[in-house]
């Protein structure tokens, strides 16, 4: 667990698992968070609280990071205005193919569904207004390959938005299997740092989740 108020949780979300349920009856990190709860093994969080929780946030499945999850139905509206008028700053780490020739940059190229691809997105003059800003921390090479670590802050929340962004440029992520080539060690983007001014109780809230080892690997002594 990496933050928990009367109102609010957030936990730190593993690869490989999704958020919310899709139907097949896979076991999801709200699942796994609410029977935490349930068992008193999230300290601070009343386990009368638990069939409440709901996550008010979707992370990709290859992705890692912050998900905010709501403890009281009262107050859920308030969390889930904020999060849809953006009044909350997003940042992620992200490991791309190559060398980027910017230190920071701002993309603001639509993004739409891919008429041809059910599972993937992309840029599109009839999408829905999209913003990424990326800022360059470190590059190196590794085995004859130029990988760039970019810390990524959105202003929207497009589906896939930092991936397709980050695609069309030509910097795809590494380990990205929809709009790059897979990689063993996974998709390397991390939804790393979440501030914001609760709307309930008016205090200024900041969290982080430390860099995965899958990151640290790549780039040891930026994210040591």
């Amino acid at each position: 667990m990496l933050y928990t108020s009367a109102t609010l949780l957030a936990v730190d979300k593993p690869t490989g698992i999704i958020v919310h349920g899709d139907g097949t009856g896979v076991t999801t990190l709200t699942d796994l968070v609410r029977n935490a709860v349930a068992a008193e093994r999230l300290v601070g969080v009343d386990p009368a609280c638990a069939p409440a929780l709901q996550a008010l946030q979707r992370l990709d499945r290859a992705t890692s990071g912050i998900v905010l999850f709501s403890v009281c139905k009262q107050t859920q509206a308030a969390y889930d205005r904020m999060l849809a008028e953006h009044a909350c700053e997003k940042r992620y780490l992200a490991i791309v193919h190559g060398r980027v020739p910017w230190r920071e940059h701002t993309f603001t190229d639509p993004i739409g569904r891919d008429r041809h691809d059910a599972r993937r997105m992309r840029v599109s003059r009839t999408g829905k207004a999209a913003c990424t800003c990326a800022r360059v921390l470190d590059m190196r090479c590794v085995r004859d390959q130029w990988l760039s670590l970019l810390e990524v802050q959105i202003e929207t929340g497009r589906k896939h938005q930092i991936r397709v962004h980050l695609a069309h440029a030509g910097f795809p992520l590494l380990g990205d299997e929809l709009y790059g080539r897979p990689d063993p060690r996974g998709l390397m983007l991390h939804a790393h740092t979440l501030r914001f001014a609760d709307p309930v109780s008016g205090e200024a809230v900041n969290i982080t989740a430390p860099a995965p080892a899958r990151l640290r690997a790549l780039f040891p002594r930026t994210l040591a």
